[in-house]
This record gives structure tokens, C-alpha cells and sequence, in this order.
């Protein structure tokens, strides 16, 4: 049997969950402030724009952005299977129901990504422990992971009987084996929610909230702590007196698997800052030496397998296999430990033997069946790749707590020193055209500079025949890599002083960091990328001394130890 536990950590200001099987993260969840998240928020809003050609609308709920409803989010009534009234439904164009300044009651379904407003709909749904209630629409759903023909019926028969005339009901997977009484019990304590989020909504003006989902703690009582978990472990007293509080009337049952472990930093003690840290990188390493690339961007993410350090023991459509299989397990858990949403793609290893990819096939649907979230495997390509959906609600885990990168712009890569040395030459040798100036002087990362002088100052020469100036390179730790400025200089001398850190007989205490190419009896030490020749330390590398500045060039200074 599984051991399942779920992780809690509160603090003041962030909230962690994380729901391991058999001691393996699975899924990491992470609330960093109640007003950072949306889905599940209910809004009077404004419509402020209807869009006839894409069939939706922009509706103000308050936001910096405004939020997307689409026609479907928008029908009056859902056509459920109805399939006379869906056809009706069909042929109504957005301008029929939907006019600028109106006001609606809405719920965010989906989370603002990227340059994208959150998605909201007007069909309203209230989650309980074991039903959802549907205020809007009179009908009866059960949910698709509930495979048993017989206990479908039952629960069929007694949401009839339990949800209030008019509105609709979704018995939840937790439902299974519950008798009416708890269904009865559950069904009015969110009958009471939605009759005062409707009180409220009708005194509001919009745009205005109604209703705040629940924090994640209360969540994951509603929506995860189940039979099926063996314990629920949270880290501060507080925490754990409110969670036993709220199981009284949810499920005092479950009272008894939850756990205290005062802790400071309790996901540091499971090991799971770490998994977090691993699951922001794009590869991951499999157990047999194999890898996967996981390459996430706004609209799909792309999964490459690859065999790595694995080389078998047999041939290569085992090893492939084997690899395959390995792979096929921890693409599963790394989309629910990351959060992944909308269309996945995976490059599995190619397999000549169909029965092969049958089976990795089968491998990835059994592990995928273990996710909460709607996913969809959609079966190999004609060119061997695996297509995927998974429903996104949330923000994945990279959204919730990265942000692009200022400096390469969220390319994900910056230019290589060789690649900058180059643009930064021809820079010169174009302002050098252009000012009467004596000298110019460079400003950048130590990386280009040293392209710049070259081997022993050959690369600088170079240039200054090019250029017909003097030039005068500095380099600045400090300076991002792509970072370089280029300044004329009508004095010389004064470019001299500008470029030169030290001064002739200064006293420093320096790091050898390596020997010199030409003696390694010499060793080499410097300050923001400017060259100290330190006679004698070709034998102190990575130790911190004191040297005197003898003599003092242009693009380097000898010294000597004291």
C-alpha cells in the first residue's frame, strides 16, 4: 500500500503544500498573499467591450487587467445534453445577451498568465467535500473518475434528491460510499454560502468582489484529505488548532490523521526547498542515467527524453525501452510536481517495435491517471511524439515564483563573450570614424574586455591599427556581460588615468587566481578584470597576499610580494 502525507507550512508571508506518495514529492503547491490569487473569486463586473468577431467580451471585476469571457462562459444556460437547445445555443451570436455597461456576476475559472486577464464565467459553482453545487443551471453531473456503473446510478439518484429545485449538483469523487445524510449535510452548508454571496451581490455595484475563495490550507481539507491520505502533517500550532476546528464540521473522521511538527522550516527539514529548486530547471536526471529537457513556454511545453549516461546491457531497443519507461513515470510526476498546464508535448526516444511504444504509452496514461487534473493523452503523432492537455487553472510553479529575465528579456540565454568581443570591435572601428578624439575608451565585463586585448595585448594592438585611435580597456566585475559602454577621449592622459586601478607603488592584498601562461613560476591576480603579474606566486594559487605595484602599463601592472 501507498503511504500518502501532505505537508503544511504556514508563514506569515507564505503558505507551502506539498503532497507526497511513499516519501516522493508529487505536487507542490505555493500561496504567496490571499489577494495573489483568483480562481474561484466571485465578481460583480462590467462589461466594458464586446468583441462580435472573436465571440467574447472584456469585463472589468475591479483588476489592472480586465477580464476575458468567452460566448460559451457567457450562454444563459448550459446545453449540457440537450441537444436540440445546443444547437439553438449555437447559432446565438454574443450581441444577443451580452451589452457594454451591463453588469454580471462572475467567477474567475482561470488565473491572469503572462500578458493575459484572468477568464472568468458566468456559470457559478460552489465545491463542497463531496458536491459541487451549481446555482445557475438545473442539472445533475458525476464525476468521470467514478467508474462503477451502480454506485454512478446511486449517487445519480441522490443528488436528485439532495440539491435545491433549479439548480444543478456534480457529485465529487469523495462522494463514493457517502450515505444522503452527509450529502444532505454538505449540500447546506454551500447552499448557505451561495445565498449570502447572492444577498451580497445584489446591494453591491460593480466592479466589486462578492465572494474570496478559500486559503490554501482549507483547500486542501476540502479537496485532498481523503481516505486515501495517511496523514497530514503541519508545522505550527495555530495552524493545526484552526484545521482540527474546521474537521469538526467537514469530517471529524479524519481528525486523527492530522499531525503537529512544530518546525521552523518544515519543507526544509522533508528535503523539499530542494525539490523546488530542482524543479525549476529545464533537465532532469532519471534513476538508470537517462534525462529529460523540459522546455516550458507561454502556450505548450516541450519534454526531449534522452538516454544520457544510460547505455544498457543487453541491446538498443531495451535500453531504449527501459529509458522510455523510466521516463514515461517521472514526466507524469514532474507535470504535477511543476504544475504544467495546456498542450505537453514529449519526444520519447524513438522505438522501431510498436509494442514497445504501446507500452510506454500505457505506462504514461496509468501514471497520468493519478492526477487530480483533468489531463488528456492523445496518442503518438505521425512523427513519434506524444500529445498532451492538462487542464490550467493555476499558475505553474516556475509562473508562481520566477519572472522573466530582465536582462535577456526571457530569451533564456545572453550572448557569449566571443559574440559581444565582436560587436564591441566593430563598435569601435565605427565611432573611431566618427570622432577626432585621440583615444576611446571601452567600459565592460572583464569576459569581453579580455577579448578585446588578446593574448599578451595582441588583440589591442590589432584594433588601435584598425582604428588609428588610442584605446583604453576597463573592466568592471560588476558589469552584466552584455553590458559595455564606449567613450570618446580627447586627452590621453586622461584616458590612461581612467583605465588604470592601481598606482604605482600601492600596497593591495590580492587573490592568485592562476599562473602565467608564459612562466608559471609568475602567478596572475586582478582587480575588476584588470591584470596583476605577481613575480614568484606561481605556486599560491587560491591564496589571498600582500604585493607592491612596481610598474604600471596599459592593460596590466607588475608587482612583486612584501
Amino acid at each position: 500500500m501507498m503511504f500518502k502525507e501532505i505537508i503544511f507550512s504556514a508563514k506569515e508571508e507564505e503558505s507551502k503544500l506539498a503532497v507526497l506518495e511513499d516519501n516522493v514529492p508529487m505536487e507542490i503547491y505555493i500561496e504567496r498573499s490571499l489577494k495573489q490569487r483568483l480562481t474561484g473569486n466571485i465578481y460583480i463586473g462590467r462589461v466594458e467591450n464586446v468583441l462580435p468577431g472573436m465571440q467574447a467580451a472584456f469585463v472589468n471585476i475591479g483588476l489592472d487587467r480586465n477580464a476575458f469571457l468567452y460566448i460559451e462562459d457567457a450562454l444563459p444556460v448550459k446545453c449540457q445534453d440537450d441537444s436540440n437547445r445546443c444547437e439553438e445555443l449555437a447559432k446565438l451570436h454574443i450581441n444577443d445577451f451580452l451589452k457594454v455597461g451591463q453588469e454580471l456576476l462572475v467567477q474567475v475559472a482561470k488565473e491572469p498568465i503572462g500578458t493575459k486577464g484572468p477568464r472568468v464565467t458566468t456559470h457559478i459553482t460552489l465545491p463542497g467535500r463531496y458536491l459541487v453545487l451549481m446555482p445557475m443551471v438545473n442539472y445533475i453531473g458525476i464525476s468521470r473518475r467514478i467508474e462503477a456503473e451502480g454506485e454512478r446510478e446511486r449517487l445519480k439518484d441522490l443528488g436528485a434528491r439532495v440539491k435545491p429545485e433549479g439548480m444543478g449538483v456534480i457529485m465529487r469523487t469523495m462522494a463514493v460510499g457517502v450515505e444522503e445524510g452527509e450529502l444532505r449535510q454538505d449540500m447546506k452548508i454551500i447552499n448557505e454560502l451561495w445565498r449570502k454571496i447572492y444577498q451580497r451581490a445584489a446591494t453591491s455595484t460593480a466592479p466589486s468582489l462578492v465572494h474570496r475563495d478559500l486559503e490554501l490550507v482549507q483547500r486542501a481539507l476540502r479537496d485532498m484529505l481523503t481516505d486515501e491520505v495517511d496523514r497530514f502533517t503541519i508545522s505550527t500550532a495555530d495552524e493545526y488548532e484552526k484545521v482540527l476546528d474546521m474537521l469538526d464540521i467537514t469530517g471529524p473522521h479524519l481528525k486523527a490523521r492530522v499531525y503537529l511538527k512544530e518546525s521552523e522550516d518544515i519543507f526544509e527539514d522533508y528535503g523539499l526547498d530542494h525539490e523546488i529548486e530542482q524543479a525549476l530547471k529545464g533537465k532532469v536526471w532519471l534513476k538508470s542515467g537517462g534525462y529529460l529537457v523540459i522546455d516550458q513556454a507561454e502556450a505548450l511545453t516541450a519534454i526531449d527524453v534522452n538516454t544520457g549516461k544510460y547505455v544498457g546491457s543487453t541491446n538498443l531497443e531495451a535500453t531504449v525501452l527501459k529509458t522510455n519507461l523510466e521516463a514515461a513515470k517521472e514526466i507524469a510526476r514532474q507535470i504535477r510536481l511543476r504544475n504544467l498546464g495546456g498542450i505537453i508535448i514529449v519526444d520519447f526516444i524513438d522505438m522501431l517495435l510498436e509494442e514497445h511504444q504501446l507500452e510506454v504509452l500505457h505506462t504514461l496514461e496509468e501514471e497520468i491517471k493519478k492526477d487530480k487534473t483533468k489531463t488528456n493523452v492523445l496518442g503518438l503523432t505521425k512523427l513519434g511524439l506524444v500529445e498532451m492537455t492538462r487542464k490550467k487553472v493555476y499558475p505553474s510553479l516556475a509562473e508562481v515564483l520566477q519572472k522573466p529575465c530582465p536582462y535577456c528579456e526571457g530569451r533564456g540565454k545572453i550572448l557569449s563573450e566571443v559574440t559581444l568581443g565582436i560587436a564591441l570591435k566593430n563598435q569601435i572601428i565605427h565611432l573611431a570614424r566618427q570622432t577626432d578624439a585621440e583615444a576611446i575608451l571601452v567600459e565592460a565585463n572583464p569576459l569581453v574586455a579580455a577579448r578585446l586585448i588578446g593574448c599578451g595585448g595582441a588583440g589591442l594592438k590589432e584594433l588601435e591599427e584598425l582604428s588609428h585611435k588610442s584605446l583604453y580597456i576597463n573592466g568592471f566585475d560588476d558589469f552584466h556581460l552584455e553590458t559595455m559602454t564606449i567613450t570618446p577621449i580627447h586627452n590621453r592622459a586622461e584616458g590612461f588615468m581612467q583605465t588604470q586601478p592601481v598606482q604605482r607603488g600601492e600596497i593591495l592584498e590580492v587573490l592568485i587566481e592562476e599562473s602565467h601562461v608564459a612562466n608559471d613560476k609568475d602567478g596572475i591576480a586582478r582587480i575588476n578584470g584588470f591584470i596583476l603579474h605577481v613575480e614568484g606566486a606561481g605556486t599560491l594559487i587560491g591564496q589571498v597576499i600582500r604585493v607592491e605595484i612596481d610598474r604600471v602599463f596599459r592593460t596590466y601592472a607588475k608587482t612583486k610580494m612584501v
